[in-house]
């Protein structure tokens, strides 16, 4: 018999540890090769962990609730035979981690200096450790290592997060009150104290704490305005071709591929071949850097029947035809309704779409899906008398109008460049062709 490390695995770009939320297997349990064992939650999406071996769960590392970081133990299972290479390798790394979470100390000495070098870089000492998120956004800022030292943490062990760093930096302009420097991080053996999270009723007001998603929601809106100053253009569209299109092959389209033939596909159509035109829209800011994305890879911001919201994404979105696009929107939608979409759909995006009008809305001003730039509101196609030109003169006629609100980031799109690609939009939307099939 072996021991095998259960690790938690790399989760995406940016991502660099979860939370576990519930342990599907217990200690004694037998788990098969492939089977769930332990669903987490990070800051972008809710997932599991499979087990990549048969075996039975020996020991859990990291309990409910608890934080873990990407390349961390979960759980030691037992396995048949000698233990292999990658075992070995497993358990070496599982160690070193188990040690560097239960003496803090080490951990510094591991990752970082004890104390601040010469060059300025932000390192974890004696009483605090930082991750190295929020050491980059201490550098970012401009925060000394005595002033990080001074903020309170509200992560596992009083660690300092990202919320609250921008919550700190948010609030760095106010007069502060005196604050003393945290104790040294309390040992492992040291009894935790919970947390008590509950809703009251007074029979005039309820209080309800944000779940967790809402909070990572407010957390994300608030850093985009913040970072960026939005402002916004909007154009009206005529969608009737459109409308009088999609009437007549919908049917068609739902008998041969088994699938819903919306709106959408055609306005990511649109926007992407805007996109070629303007590709100035498909970047992201990094300092004094603009960074243009060669990918485009279009978010689709989707309701969850919880109220929440979620950003699956379409990637290579221009190797999409028509029908393809269909298949995938809705595919994506699907499953992030019924949350089992995988966390690379949701990392990636260079351009965001926010149908508003599948909630009635006929205008709204996003706010943009950070690091992107720009983001796009499609309100609801509505009929109305509007004046059409025809080879006998102007007439009245009633047309299916919708808006697009075109949100984007002033540092690095102007007025003109962030109207002109939301007309190019509609004008892509205007001159679709009624002759082709899907």
């Amino acid at each position: 018999m072996a021991d095998y490390n259960l690790l938690l695995p790399a989760m995406g770009e940016g991502v660099m540890e979860a939370t576990v939320t519930n342990w599907l297997k217990g200690v004694g349990d037998m788990v098969e090769e492939d089977e769930s064992v332990v669903e987490i939650a990070t800051d972008k999406v809710d997932s599991d962990v499979p087990s990549p071996v048969a075996g039975k769960i020996k020991e859990i590392l990291v309990q409910k609730n608890e934080v873990a970081a990407i390349g961390q133990a979960l759980a030691i299972l037992e396995i048949e035979g000698e233990a292999t290479q990658e075992a070995e390798m497993q358990a070496e790394q599982a160690e070193i981690v188990a040690e560097a979470s239960e003496i803090e100390q080490e951990v510094a000495q591991l990752e970082a200096p004890l104390v601040q070098n010469d060059s300025g870089k932000i390192a974890s000492n004696d009483s605090n450790f930082y991750s190295p998120l929020v050491r980059s956004i201490a550098e970012k800022e401009g925060i000394s290592q005595s002033e990080l030292n001074l903020i309170s943490g509200t992560g596992l062990d009083g660690r300092v997060t990202k919320a609250d760093m921008q919550n700190y930096l948010q609030n760095r302009s106010k007069p502060a009150p005196e604050v003393t420097p945290k104790s040294p991080v309390a040992p492992k053996s040291a009894p935790k104290v919970a947390v008590q999270t509950s809703t009251s009723f007074d029979g005039n007001h309820e209080i309800v704490e944000m779940d967790r998603m809402r909070k990572l929601i407010a957390d994300h809106m608030l850093h985009s305005v913040q970072t960026a100053p939005h402002v916004s253009s909007f154009v009206e569209t005529d969608m009737t071709a459109i409308v009088n299109w999609r009437n007549r092959h919908k049917n068609e389209f739902q008998r041969r591929e088994g699938e819903k033939l919306t709106f959408m596909p055609i306005i990511v159509e649109a926007i992407v071949k805007a996109i070629k035109d303007f590709p100035m829209i498909n970047v992201s800011v990094d300092n004094d850097n603009i960074i243009v994305k060669k990918n485009i890879n279009i978010g689709i911001a989707t309701a969850r029947p919880d109220g929440n919201l979620i950003v699956p994404v379409i990637k290579n979105a221009d190797q999409y035809n028509l029908a393809g696009l269909a298949k995938k929107i809705n595919d994506l939608a699907e499953r992030a309704r019924t949350n089992n979409l995988k966390p690379e759909e949701i990392q990636g995006g260079t351009y965001t779409i926010s149908n508003i009008g599948s909630f009635g809305n006929i205008l709204g001003t996003p706010i943009i899906n950070q690091p992107q730039v720009a983001i796009m509101a499609i309100g609801a196609i509505e009929k109305k008398p509007a004046v059409v030109e025809t080879a006998d003169g102007d007439m009245i006629g009633i047309r299916h109008k919708m808006y697009l609100s075109h949100s984007y980031d002033h540092r690095v799109v102007d007025g003109a460049l962030g109207g002109m690609f939301v007309k190019r939009v509609s004008d892509y939307l205007e001159g679709f062709d009624i002759e082709q099939g899907v």
